[in-house]
């Protein structure tokens, strides 16, 4: 198998799954918390966002006692360069939310670097919140010589109401390993109004417009002074030999001045054509304006308000990889890079923290690409795993991972005795403002009562469907209870039962397909269209 997908804490994946040197190309787009709105999954209607991964990241962002275990793995990682900077960062800032951050991603950064072969390179990408703390941390871990670039994509329009320059771009921080290292050319298109100013002529021989190049030499050539066709030699000589240039004219590919009367003109000097067919496009910058973000009608959009789109990953990886390669992400939310690299024909590690991340890559994949191959590490992969994961008394871990099955944001937002029996929330209706709740129930001892409870829960949160999630079979008057609450129906729609048992085996088995929902919100795990992939190559060895 040589794609996986793990969940969990990224650097114990890093320490305990990733090999030295395995990796050829890491792109990461790490959570910060500004104004805590960095990294949110979903938003629902109402524009509040899903907890789960702000939740997920939450120790990262206030200095606790996990920030100063992050800080003290720094100081004894052997990295001397990245300790004295980040102790140094300490000094200036203090123990506070950036510094919690940035200690967080300071022992990551060594493990990537660990997991990096000597030819790969690595992305990272932030907005300028913290991008210059992260450079400098960058620059210790990875050594300021394999500093590459500083690229600037722009994400977004001007904003109306910025109250100074409108903040429209990301930074992207290119580092190699190395100084030899991948590098596809990457080049763009022309500009119109440059093939039109330049590429001027075409003999409509059928091979298309072309420019006209200077044929004489910059520099002294005295083995190039000859005369050609009645034209004498240019004072520093031509620019081709005499060989080359009766290739060039046999080619047609020597265009020879003409006077008014259309006769041959030996006063002026012939000049190259160069053909647009045959010319690469100019050699692309860092400054990226021509992939623009993914609105509401993008057709790749999945309702992730920080979903990169495709094209931008795509660019990277084939600037920095080949067919083959390896390609990281340890923070890899919606799965963008993941699908790049399926796309491209390129091997994959994602990693993420949240299930509700891992529930949407295994989707998206499998809509994408329907023969696609992977393996996901850390979640029941069946029904004596599922029964295992809560017994071991992880019941939070449990819930997520079963809301994750059907597509279900966590309702509430993780913290135990706050759901009054809404555990998970679904959208849907031709608007997507129709809610949906969902009740997780993971014990042996359920019935009738807790149908009751959530017919009671459905009428106090004036939801249109309720769903019982079960990892226990249901009993035949549970049943009966659930039918007895009738049906939803939305315009336009077949109606549908108002409260659903679903069981934790037919969510496992059927995902989304297990809950009826007429015309489910189109922003929470909307399919993603179907790719074509190259046939995948080699195996990875981890």
């Amino acid at each position: 198998m040589s794609n996986h997908l793990f969940y969990g804490d990224n650097l114990t994946v890093l320490r305990e799954s990733i090999r030295d040197e395995s990796v050829d190309l890491i792109y990461l787009d790490p959570p910060f918390n500004s104004n805590a709105g960095y990294n949110v999954l979903f938003k629902a209607p109402d524009g509040s966002g899903s907890a789960a991964q702000i939740e997920a990241f939450d120790d990262t962002w206030h200095w606790n006692d996990s920030a100063e275990s992050a800080f003290a793995d720094v100081l004894r990682s052997g990295n001397g360069a990245a300790a004295e900077m980040l102790r140094a960062m300490r000094g200036f800032l203090g123990e506070n939310d950036m510094m919690a951050y940035l200690a967080m991603m300071a022992a990551r950064l060594i493990e990537l670097h660990r997991v990096l072969k000597p030819t790969g390179s690595l992305y990272l990408h932030c907005d300028p919140t913290a991008s210059h703390y992260l450079k400098i941390l960058l620059d210790a871990v990875f050594g300021k010589a394999s500093y590459q670039n500083e690229i600037n994509w722009k994400r977004t329009t001007t904003h109306s109401d910025s109250k100074t320059w409108s903040r429209v771009s990301d930074i992207i921080l290119f580092y190699t390993k190395n100084q030899k290292f991948t590098w596809n050319t990457p080049r763009e298109a022309h500009s119109e109004a440059y093939l039109a100013s330049k590429y001027r002529y075409d003999d409509k021989d059928g091979r298309g417009a072309y420019r006209l190049d200077n044929m004489t030499s910059p520099n002294p050539r005295p083995n190039m002074m000859y005369s050609w066709k009645g034209h004498e030699t240019p004072p520093k000589g031509w620019r081709y030999s005499k060989e080359t240039m009766a290739r060039l004219d046999e080619e047609g590919r020597i265009w020879y001045p003409t006077d008014k009367s259309g006769n041959h003109d030996t006063t002026k000097r012939p000049q190259l054509k160069r053909y647009l067919s045959e010319m690469e496009g100019g050699v692309m910058g860092t400054v990226w304006t021509d992939i623009p973000p993914l609105n509401s009608q993008a057709q790749e959009r999945l309702g992730y308000p920080t979903q990169k789109p495709v094209a931008l990953l795509e660019r990277i990886l084939n600037a920095s990889s080949n067919p083959g390669d390896v390609v990281l992400d340890p923070f890899c939310g919606c799965g963008t890079t993941v699908h790049a690299a399926e796309k491209l024909g390129r091997q994959w590690i994602g990693i993420d923290v949240t299930h509700l991340a891992i529930g949407l890559i295994e989707k998206r994949l499998r809509d994408a690409f329907p023969t696609v191959q992977f393996t996901t590490h850390g979640v029941p992969q069946d029904i004596h795993a599922a029964r295992d994961l809560a017994a071991r008394g992880k019941y939070h871990e449990f819930e997520k991972w079963a809301l994750s099955l059907i597509a279900a944001q966590p309702g509430n937002f993780g913290k135990k005795g706050a759901d009054r029996g809404l555990d998970g929330r679904l959208y849907f209706g031709a608007k997507g403002t129709t809610l949906g709740i969902v009740s997780v129930k993971a014990g042996d001892n359920i019935g009738v009562s807790m149908i009751r409870d959530l017919k009671g829960v459905i009428e106090r949160e004036r939801a249109g469907v309720g769903v019982f999630l079960t990892l226990t079979e249901p009993t035949k008057p549970m049943v009966a209870e659930a039918a007895s609450a009738g049906l939803h129906e939305e315009p336009g729609f077949a109606p549908v039962p108002r409260l659903q048992i679903v069981t934790v085996e037919q969510a496992m088995q059927l995902r989304e397909r297990a809950v009826q929902l007429p015309a489910r919100r189109d922003d929470a795990f909307k399919r993603a269209a179907r790719e074509e992939a190259p046939h995948r190559q080699g195996a990875l060895d981890l």
